[in-house]
């Protein structure tokens, strides 16, 4: 099967926030978010159920025009429970009364799917991605999701696309091995990979990348700063985070690395983060998460600014890029 290549913009909206991740965000923040992003162009959106567990998709459903595309997730029913709204369950902050519970299989997977339908407002979206499947997640029960997934919820997946519902398939995961894995039981259009190919981490580039490209499969660059680290002012004596988690000394030293070829140039550490994955033939976006009209901006200012050729030439001499990792042009994208 030929993949179907979605049609995306370089630069994405990570819309985990808009769903309460770690820190509640008003609707005024939101809507100006969204508002901000849609007046420079900036028109597709990155969303899943389990953010806010509906709140980001409702969200979204209330302030986007139908113009606008959308990739969302598939992966985890939404079981109502008895909880407190001011409550932190999973990192989302004053969540919905529901708890996330995975769910492969085909039913579970049409289910999920039409209630995110109903919360987007929407009879279909660009890009439906299996969500958080790999051992990573799952542990010794990833070979059984991985089944369940393969035997039930990817035919689901398939059904919905022929159907005209979704334009394209793929995974939404945190790591590449499961997508090597699970394609070579299974065809998809597209992966959503986070955080594992960045400025800070390229082991991508080993098998993932190169079998992408070979089969014509897309790849969207989700979690360009690693979960904060990329982006976070280390002068500020605040942790690091890399990985949802205080970053450990062997990453906190490397970024202070790249912190001090980026000082030699005169290129901000998150410019270049957004602009490097972009990069790679098999790259067709990147979504950094997002929060506000200000940071939607800055990633805008981020992904236009000017990086010499030098300073990823420096990179590579100092052992801080993959020897395979094509490097931007030193020129403003197009």
């Amino acid at each position: 099967m030929r993949p179907r290549q979605p049609d995306l913009p370089r630069l994405g909206f990570g819309a985990a926030a808009l769903g309460n991740l770690y820190t509640p965000v008003s609707d005024e923040t939101a809507q100006a978010a969204v508002d901000a992003a849609l007046a420079a162009g900036l028109d597709y959106f990155d969303t899943a159920p389990h953010y806010g567990f509906g709140l980001s998709e409702s969200r979204l459903g209330d302030l986007l025009p139908n113009s606008a595309r959308i990739s969302t997730k598939v992966g985890r029913r939404l079981e109502p429970i008895d909880a407190p709204a001011d409550a932190v369950r999973h990192g989302f902050a004053g969540a919905a009364p529901f708890e996330p519970v995975f769910d492969y299989s085909y039913d579970g997977v049409m289910a999920t799917f039409e209630a995110s339908l109903a919360r987007l407002g929407r009879e279909r979206v660009d890009v439906l991605l299996a969500h958080d499947l790999g051992r990573m997640t799952h542990g010794d029960a990833h070979p059984a999701q991985l089944k369940a997934f393969l035997e039930g919820g990817y035919r689901a997946m398939v059904e919905l696309r022929e159907a005209g519902l979704v334009g394209a398939i793929g995974l939404g995961v945190n790591e590449w091995q499961v997508c090597l894995e699970a394609a070579a039981h299974a065809d998809f259009d597209v992966f959503l990979l986070a955080g594992r190919y960045t400025l800070l981490e390229q082991s991508a580039l080993d098998s993932f990348l190169p079998t992408c490209v070979a089969k014509g499969v897309s790849v969207i660059a989700g979690g360009p700063f690693n979960s904060g680290i990329l982006v976070e002012d280390a002068a500020s004596g605040a942790p690091l985070h890399y990985n949802y988690e205080p970053a450990p000394k062997e990453i906190v030293e490397r970024v202070a690395r790249l912190r001090a070829v980026c000082r030699d140039h005169g290129v901000a550490l998150p410019a270049a983060a957004l602009r490097f994955p972009l990069a790679h033939p098999a790259v067709i976006s990147v979504v950094p998460g997002l929060a506000s009209a200000a940071q939607v901006n800055q990633a805008l200012d981020w992904l236009d600014a000017p990086i010499p050729a030098a300073f990823w030439r420096d990179l590579r001499q100092a052992g801080l890029l993959h020897a395979e990792a094509p490097a931007p042009e030193d020129e403003r994208p197009a």
